[in-house]
């Protein structure tokens, strides 16, 4: 009974002092989750003090800045049938290299002597051309001989007329006279009739004064008659003077139409030969559209069109080409909110796809595999999406303990960027999250101020 008494003893105190031992760790356990949560926060303050750099993310792909430096669609100008491929995909041209030969499927070109039957079309044209202006000449001679001979008939007709008007001149003052003749006849035929009648004159004298009298009036009647017929000889003089311009007229108004029936047939045969001109340059030119050529140098990447014999139509596509050496850019979207923080001098931090990288957001000074750029474009209008489009070039010159952008980049393959605002404490852009702000619109002062002092 002793012995179990003992063993009960020891067992309480064994159990006693196991209990001890767990409320023991128990406490400690307490105290140091206290201190190591005091820990935590007095980091957690420390960090959110830390400094961090807001940036405004943006997704795209790898794009070119100029347009020419994209690719591009290779096409027929004219309608043909495809007779060879002088280019495989993944070929390297140059300009003026030879990418496809066409045929000719219109019937209006099917001849191929028609360039030359239109040049004698044209010749015959030509020689229609020289004959009108030979007539023109030759009617511009004859209206000259006819105003020449116009003028010699007119100065010859005016003379007659003017020698018309002396013969009436001269009649009229004979006629004056004769009659002042007649009037003194009479005059003394009555004297003597009255000396007779008192026995001064014989029947004789009165006699001879009568047959005088009537001398001087058969004198009269005959220069009336002579006055009568100079009159009609001017008025016939006049008539013949205006009969000559009025044939002149006739003659000449005739001339002038043949003169502009011929510069009508000119002026007609020009309008041919200036067709028949261009039918032939078109022909030319449509003749060495036959072999479509590259615009520029570059790769063909897609023949769009296969086969031989197949037929393709005016303006259509026949091959993309990717041009050889390209400005390559990068085409990144955001949001429109953060458009106002945007400078066309941004920086940016550019990932693209392929190559391994590791972004910290708030630290783009740690990143690794990020590539330096700057914002050289932004779109005046939103895109489809309603987001905003930014051209990214690589940052001239290449900033210290950075790589140049690889040369491998191909157009068209993704690319996520960064665009570097201002730094901030990290408790303000967790606020800022939280309450959905956009970025802070405050530029680094002093390197602002430094550069308008310089």
């Amino acid at each position: 009974m002793a012995r179990n008494t003992d063993l009960t003893k020891r067992i309480d105190w064994e159990e006693l002092g196991i209990l001890s031992d767990r409320q023991i760790l128990k406490t400690q356990g307490s105290r140091l989750l206290g201190r190591i949560m005091l820990i935590l926060l007095f980091l957690f303050l420390i960090v959110l003090f830390l400094p961090w750099r807001q940036t405004i993310p943006g997704r795209g792909t790898v794009t070119a800045l100029a347009p020419e430096d994209r690719p591009q669609t290779v096409q027929n100008q004219i309608g043909g049938r495809i007779e060879h491929w002088a280019v495989r995909e993944g070929q390297q041209v140059k300009k003026g290299d030879t990418i496809l030969v066409l045929s000719e499927t219109s019937q209006s070109y099917f001849d191929p002597k028609l360039p030359q039957r239109l040049q004698e079309q044209l010749q015959a044209k030509e020689g229609s051309e020289n004959a009108a202006a030979q007539k023109m000449d030759a009617t511009m001679e004859q209206i000259n001989a006819m105003t020449l001979g116009l003028k010699i008939q007119l100065t010859s007709a005016q003379n007659k007329v003017e020698q018309a008007v002396n013969y009436v001149k001269a009649d009229s003052a004979d006629l004056i006279a004769i009659q002042k003749f007649f009037e003194i006849s009479k005059a003394r035929l009555d004297r003597y009739e009255a000396g007779y009648k008192n026995g001064l004159f014989s029947l004789t004298d009165i006699e001879s004064r009568r047959l005088k009298l009537q001398e001087d009036n058969a004198k009269v009647i005959s220069q009336v008659n002579k006055l009568n017929n100079s009159r009609q000889s001017l008025q016939n003089a006049r008539i013949e003077l205006d009969n000559i311009q009025a044939k002149y007229q006739e003659s000449v108004a005739k001339a002038r139409s043949d003169l502009s029936s011929a510069l009508s047939s000119r002026v007609s045969a020009q309008g041919e030969i200036a067709k028949l001109q261009n039918e032939i340059s078109n022909i030319n030119i449509r003749r060495g559209l036959y072999v479509v050529r590259a615009p520029q140098d570059g790769f063909v990447v897609k023949t769009l069109k296969a086969g031989i014999g197949e037929n393709i139509k005016e303006g259509e596509s026949i091959a993309t080409l990717q041009p050889l050496k390209p400005r390559v850019a990068a085409e990144i979207y955001v949001d429109a909110m953060d458009v106002p923080l945007i400078l066309d001098s941004s920086d940016v931090r550019l990932q693209f796809e392929g190559w391994p990288s590791v972004q910290f957001a708030g630290w783009p000074s740690v990143a690794v595999g990020t590539f330096a750029g700057t914002v050289k474009v932004i779109d005046l209008v939103s895109s489809g999406n309603g987001k905003y489009r930014l051209l990214v070039t690589p940052t001239a010159p290449v900033p210290h303990n950075d790589e140049p952008w690889p040369k491998q980049l191909r157009q068209g393959s993704g690319v996520y960027g960064r665009v570097i605002l201002r730094p901030v404490p990290i408790w303000y852009e967790i606020w800022r999250l939280l309450n959905g702000f956009p970025p802070s619109l405050e530029r680094e002062p002093q390197k602002e101020d430094t550069g308008s002092k310089k």
